[in-house]
């Protein structure tokens, strides 16, 4: 489906946004472990989350979910997730295939994990590595790539460091240790989300954290819960970048979930000097949030990388369209792992920028972009990455004519109504 954005005058208006991918992932893993009933309101709209109900429901969770985006999950126990005839099918979604693998290793029967396309050319070995170590076998096409087979059961407790930062990993590795008889603990060479050790707690777990640290004991029940998800931050970042760039606007953003480890992308942009006012403060079903003003501003840009980096990884696409129009461009590094996203994200950005006359140099971990770019419209390429089709509909926004976003169903991967919401808030 192609879409066309045309230069806005304004933007304005107040917007919901869907629940949190990342935490909607966690809470529907953990509630099919729980014993008793979990509800959960605002669950994400994304078919990522969705694809985590269906491999849910394959396990023998049953599993409700309403159209008002409120999902019932009657648990199973820690023990109690059932064999599936069918492979799971994780379709796009790395979260799922990731942070479930953990659960699948702690299981006494055997599963086969697979996706999408797309999904079979990201790589595994992060995940496989360390459930290897705690006694799962795991295998792989070329021992690194999906469809994953999963024979489980058995696990010992690890202290596993992880190579490079990573929440998924993280998360794998302490829902495998719900299932290994000691403490497992994940050693992080930078401070990551925390959303796992936060819904671990809400459950009813014993997490303990330290400097970088998580660690979890085996063998702990989980209790059902009722839970509301905040708003996706990641899905926050188009609109906040979009009233950044178009004069004359003036958005709220409602419940916005602001996470230390998710956050980054909100501190970066103000620290550049966007307009972003954080209103009403609160915690939610155990999360930060609060509610956001954003009004036009001039953005300084600067460079990006080292610890930063994990903050805004997903957040680098609307990031390098705001470089376009910042005072002094921005040079993000350190960023290789988005050559591995749904798409090569590096190449992604820069083809597109392109198309639309912006300058752009691709480096091996990321990107160097001029500010004061004057944008025309083009034709983008999504390739299938949801995050590149709602960031250059930002760039479209400000762009000199049209601008035609090829396969921009693919926004529906995070944020169903994606573009509908644009063009109500459009002057």
């Amino acid at each position: 489906m192609d879409i066309t954005i045309r230069p806005s005058a304004g933007l304005s208006g107040r917007v919901h946004l869907p629940g949190d991918k990342s935490i909607s992932h966690r809470l529907a893993m953990l509630g099919a472990l729980a014993e008793g009933v979990t509800r959960i309101a605002n669950f994400a709209t994304s078919q990522d989350c969705h694809s985590t109900l269906a491999c849910l429901r394959l396990l023998g969770v049953p599993i409700t979910a309403e159209a008002s985006h409120r999902v019932t999950i009657q648990g199973r126990g820690l023990l109690g997730l059932m064999p599936s005839d069918k492979a799971l099918d994780a379709e796009n979604s790395g979260s799922t295939i990731r942070m479930l693998s953990g659960i699948l290793a702690g299981q006494k029967f055997t599963t086969r994990i697979s996706g999408d396309a797309s999904l079979q050319r990201r790589p595994m070995k992060r995940i496989i590595a360390p459930l290897a170590q705690m006694g799962a076998r795991i295998e792989a096409v070329e021992e690194n790539y999906p469809p994953l087979m999963i024979h489980g059961g058995n696990l010992r407790p690890i202290r596993y460091e992880l190579p490079v930062a990573s929440a998924q990993v993280k998360s794998a590795v302490l829902l495998a240790g719900l299932y290994a008889e000691g403490e497992t603990t994940v050693v992080e060479p930078v401070l990551t989300r925390n959303h796992t050790e936060l819904a671990l707690r809400g459950f009813g777990v014993d997490v303990s954290t330290g400097q970088n640290t998580a660690s979890v004991r085996g063998g702990q029940q989980l209790y059902g819960i009722e839970t509301t998800v905040p708003g996706d931050v990641s899905s926050a970042a188009f609109f906040i970048g979009a009233a950044t760039l178009v004069s004359g606007s003036e958005i709220f953003l409602t419940g916005v979930g602001l996470n230390p480890g998710r956050r980054g992308i909100v501190d970066l942009l103000i620290e550049m000097g966007a307009s972003i006012e954080i209103l009403d403060s609160r915690h939610q079903g155990g999360e930060p949030v609060a509610d956001l003003r954003v009004r036009p501003a001039a953005l300084r840009g600067g460079n990006i990388g080292g610890t930063q980096v994990p903050q805004v990884i997903d957040e680098v696409p609307v990031l390098s369209v705001l470089a376009t129009q910042s005072e002094e461009g921005m040079e993000i590094r350190d960023a290789s792992e988005l050559r591995v996203k749904e798409s090569d994200r590096i190449r992604s950005i820069v083809e597109n920028l392109r198309a639309m006359g912006a300058q752009v140099e691709e480096l091996e971990d990321g990107l160097a972009i001029p500010g004061r770019q004057r944008l025309h419209g083009g034709v983008i390429k999504t390739y299938g990455d949801h995050r590149i089709a709602m960031a250059f509909a930002v760039a479209g926004l400000v762009a000199d004519g049209e601008t035609v976003i090829q396969g921009a169903e693919s926004a529906g991967v995070s944020f169903p109504g994606f573009f509908e919401t644009l063009e109500t808030m459009r002057g």
